[in-house]
């Protein structure tokens, strides 16, 4: 087996934060007495916010990238107000808002190429997201921000992750996202097989499921 070869393909670490995020909603939906599953679930964004830099930088056409991360953020709204509010509440949108806004950043840096118009666009986004109140907020787009200033360094950009992540959350259950380094360390560059379509609907699915399992356990 050559190096080339060898670690995990974006596939695997896709498969690892979808399986991670599976088990952080049931923890948050049907079984909050149990922090342990919060704590597993905490790898999951990361490895998104990783994956999605891979991706921008990869893609041939980032305005299709937006597109879609748009058209599923405004599908996984209503699953999401209902998985973790019980109604349909506006005020706290859902991760692919992050995400969007994650790959816009990507997109105007890549255009205006300067590391000051880089740290302004970025600037905006967090008070975007925090304005917006989308799923991790400003931080969200902090760990975005970092993964893309540090593209070209593999090591030191999961190093400055977990100094993020200690900063911005101290020693709250967020610390445990510092374990996705893990996973991340070994990822090889390579995509793996493109089932892209299969993760972005497995979100708002998921959460309308367990939404109405959560409704199932509350009658019973």
């Amino acid at each position: 087996m050559t190096e080339k070869n060898f670690g995990l393909d974006g596939f695997v670490l896709k498969s690892i934060a979808m399986v991670a995020m599976l088990i952080d909603h049931m923890g948050a939906v049907l079984f909050p007495q149990y922090l342990g599953m919060r704590m597993i679930g905490r790898i999951a964004f990361p490895i998104y916010c990783f994956l999605l830099v891979e991706g921008a930088m990869h893609t041939s056409d980032i305005r299709k990238y937006e597109l879609r991360l748009f058209l599923f953020a405004l599908v996984s709204e209503l699953p999401f107000d209902l998985a973790f509010q019980g109604t349909i509440d506006f005020n706290h949108q859902n991760v692919f808002f992050t995400l969007l806004l994650g790959v816009i950043g990507i997109d105007l840096a890549q255009r205006w190429k300067s590391k000051l118009n880089t740290i302004l666009i970025f600037i905006i986004l967090v008070i975007v997201a925090e304005f917006l109140r989308t799923d991790y907020g400003g931080s969200g787009i902090v760990f975005i921000f970092f993964y893309y200033l540090l593209y070209q360094k593999k090591v030191i950009k999961q190093l400055a992750f977990v100094l993020e992540n200690y900063l911005l959350y101290g020693s709250g259950v967020q610390i445990y996202a510092s374990f996705a380094v893990l996973p991340m360390l070994l990822y090889n560059g390579k995509k793996g097989p493109s089932l892209k379509y299969v993760f972005y609907v497995f979100y708002p699915a998921h959460l309308l499921i367990l939404y109405l399992i959560s409704r199932v356990m509350w009658y019973q």
